[in-house]
């Protein structure tokens, strides 16, 4: 305890007092300085707590003795600004995987798109043919094109 924190108290007492009454007889002189409510409280609360030692050993962080009432107070806010940090961190990282998650199902939205397309091209290509649009007039009867025997031949325009 520190000079503070203790409680003084000066009783200066003569031989006698009165039985009966219990007050001081005039000869006596008491002086009592009566301790504050705070004071009596600052007292108690410091009582059990033995100030902090200049070494750490492994023990003692183990064991929990860094952990004392004095050394909590003193960095709280610290475990306050840890804290905010840690709730921030977490809620960062969740939005990450819900970015993540939207990215994933767009890759493959936009996968199932390319193949999707892919394969119209194919087909339309493979119906677009010439040979495969004679066939099919022929089938029909629609038409009487014929696929030609002779290679094109260019005509010349002059102006």
């Amino acid at each position: 305890m520190t000079e503070e924190n203790e409680v003084k108290l000066t009783i200066e007492t003569a031989a006698t007092t009165e039985p009966a009454t219990g007050d001081v007889s005039g000869n006596q002189e008491v002086t009592e300085e009566s301790p504050s409510l705070k004071e009596v409280i600052r007292e108690q609360a410091t009582e059990d707590e033995a100030p902090l030692s200049k070494t750490f050993t492994l023990k003692k962080i183990l064991g929990g003795d860094i952990l004392t009432t004095q050394a909590v107070r003193r960095q709280i806010w610290l475990f306050l600004l840890i804290t905010f940090f840690v709730i921030i961190y977490i809620s960062n990282r969740y939005s990450c995987q819900q970015d993540l998650i939207t990215i994933d199902r767009l890759q493959k939205e936009l996968k199932d798109a390319k193949h999707k397309a892919l394969s119209s091209s194919s087909q339309l290509t493979e119906k677009s043919r010439e040979s495969r649009v004679l066939e099919v007039l022929q089938s029909n009867k629609d038409s009487v094109l014929k696929i030609p025997t002779q290679p094109p031949f260019v005509i010349r325009v002059e102006e």
